[in-house]
């Protein structure tokens, strides 16, 4: 490529030369610069001038996970090596060092690496108490979302900005990539659907960064009582929304794969259905299929405890039929800018007992689709018949609606 472009440079083209000869060249000579906007993407962690300042000679606390790296290092062991006092560790769903399965307790402990105390944020205990925030100057949130918005460190994000607001703490989000960051859809979430899987009005893939994100929260008034998060927002470098990115740590033990993370926004809908997702094995969210789809589809499963994955999955020592995607060619995705409907029209229809499919984990008590919906329209729409264009047309104007708004939040191309 370089012989190339030294070439295009030295060669300067005659009036003969075509119209495609010409934007070839255009092409090659402004190379180096698309070259040098792919730099390797540098985090808002990474980029300590950017706060350092902030926090040196106070007491920290900081929300993390397994995915808060600084390089190959956890950021809470990469600031403390830079002599930052932090007092207080905070873990989402999934516990501090992201071991624990879906919707488990996480009990508060001490983090046996560094003796700091860490406290759970999960359950019943989602929101940091004022006893919880004592003797913390600062809080910094850094983990890695996937962009969805039943995914739910963002809402661990928000009732960690209301309590920061409320009791007057400063918070600090260190923004990382989000991979499905290149496209928005899906139908807006209503409010009387809000729960802890889906809090915000904003569609199942919102397409922004969690720094982003969390400018909106705090702009549009979400938190409680209109309160207002003291919120620094520390930039990424070489990110663009446009730009692929692969998560260098699973942001959960049940996206284990690349293939997985950008699944997701698709198969979590089913988990509100009685099709299992492939929790159980070790192919969870790139496989769906059902004990009741026999004889309906080759491709098979068997659904087993797995310590720390799924210790009781749905199905479990059965087997289970229906679609593989493990080799999906996702870059539908990026292509269509759209998630993927037509696997829930499928299933569905493939049923024989339709009256069961919404039902969650085999019970009679329907309702967990609609909160990942964020609507009861999509299962009363598909229980009709109704096609897929008909179904996205149902998502406007409130589609059309939130993307000019998040346009006003986006601190990247």
């Amino acid at each position: 490529m370089i012989n190339i472009l030294q070439s295009s440079r030295k060669n300067k083209p005659t009036q003969k030369t075509s119209l495609m000869q010409m934007l070839m060249l255009v092409i090659l000579v402004i190379s180096p610069t698309l070259v040098s906007a792919q730099e390797r993407i540098i985090t808002g962690i990474e980029d300590t001038k950017s706060y350092m300042s902030l926090i040196k000679g106070k007491k920290v606390g900081m929300m993390v996970n397994q995915t808060s790296v600084m390089g190959e290092k956890h950021s809470v062991d990469s600031l403390l090596k830079l002599k930052v006092n932090i007092v207080k560790i905070f873990g989402p769903e999934h516990g501090f060092r992201g071991t624990a399965q879906a919707g488990a307790k996480v009990a508060n402990a001490k983090d046996p690496q560094t003796g700091i105390p860490v406290i759970s944020l999960y359950g019943s205990h989602s929101k940091p108490t004022p006893d919880d925030l004592r003797g913390v100057d600062v809080m910094i949130f850094d983990i890695q979302d996937v962009g969805a918005r039943f995914y739910t460190y963002i809402s661990s994000l928000h009732y960690l900005m209301e309590a920061c607001a409320e009791n007057n703490i400063p918070l600090i989000v260190m923004d990382r990539p989000n991979p499905n960051g290149f496209y928005v859809d899906g139908p807006v979430l209503k409010p009387q659907f809000r729960s802890f899987i889906g809090m915000h009005p904003v569609p199942v893939v919102h397409g922004m960064t969690i720094a982003e994100y969390a400018g909106m929260i705090n702009d549009q008034g979400w938190l409680k009582n209109g309160v207002k998060c003291k919120l620094l927002l520390i930039h990424m470098k070489n990110y663009d929304h446009a730009r692929p990115y692969t998560l260098p740590v699973k942001p959960s033990p049940n996206l284990n794969t690349q293939q997985a993370i950008l699944l997701y926004p698709s198969l979590c809908l089913f988990e509100g259905t009685n099709i299992s997702q492939g929790r159980g094995t070790l192919f969870p969210f790139t496989i769906l299929g059902s004990p009741y789809l026999a004889g309906k589809y080759s491709f098979e499963f068997k659904p087993i405890a797995i310590k720390g994955m799924a210790e009781t999955p749905l199905y479990q020592n059965a087997t289970c039929y229906g679609i593989d995607l493990r080799n999906f060619d996702t870059s539908i995705f990026r292509k269509s800018g759209r998630l993927n409907l037509s696997w829930l029209l499928e299933l569905y229809n493939a049923a024989d007992e339709k009256d069961k499919f919404f039902d969650f984990k085999q019970s009679k008590q329907i309702g967990n689709f609609d909160k990942l919906a964020g609507t009861d329209e999509l299962r009363k729409q598909i229980i009709a018949g109704k096609t897929e264009d008909e179904i996205r047309r149902s998502w406007e104007p409130e589609l059309a609606a939130f993307k000019k708004m998040r346009a006003k939040y986006l601190l990247y191309p």
